[in-house]
């Protein structure tokens, strides 16, 4: 199955950086199966009786439950998201049933935007707001490498 941006390229036009959402996305799933697996561990190694143990159990089985629901979502989310600069335009769509796509001339645009908190530096991800003559694009959050992305936007046309 084609991507989307191979689907709406224009003839001519040839795409010169793609773009994905960072792995931290992920995060709230990991740390919720984390707490899920050491809880486990916790019981396998020291069990607790009576009405504790009934508690501590549900805590665990719901911890799992959203860590799993987190993953599932965090997923679909990085596959439903597609970042592409063509030589032309600023390609930007997300979802895999409904979709919602943006997209802007390269010769609209007026400025790219790279906001990164401590984190964003250290892990290499950051919101991309990019500003165009009468619009811009929606921030673009938890984008993997945004300087790289702000690079490709700004290089110029080729």
């Amino acid at each position: 199955m084609a991507s989307y941006v191979d689907n709406v390229l224009q003839p001519g036009e040839t795409v010169r950086y793609t773009g994905t959402l960072h792995w931290i996305i992920f995060l709230p799933a990991i740390v919720l199966l984390a707490f899920a697996t050491v809880g486990l561990v916790v019981m396998a190694v020291n069990p607790i009786s009576g009405g504790g143990a009934r508690i501590f159990s549900i805590i665990i089985a719901v911890a799992f439950l959203f860590g799993v629901l987190h993953l599932i979502s965090a997923w679909i989310r990085r596959l439903g998201t597609e970042i592409a600069v063509t030589n032309h335009r600023i390609i930007y769509k997300r979802g895999i049933i409904s979709r919602r796509s943006v997209e802007m001339n390269m010769d609209k645009v007026e400025s790219v935007d790279v906001t990164q908190d401590i984190f964003g530096r250290l892990f290499d991800y950051g919101t991309v707001t990019i500003r165009g003559t009468g619009a811009g694009l929606e921030p673009l959050v938890t984008i993997a490498s945004p300087i790289a992305l702000r690079n490709a936007i700004t290089v110029g046309p080729s």
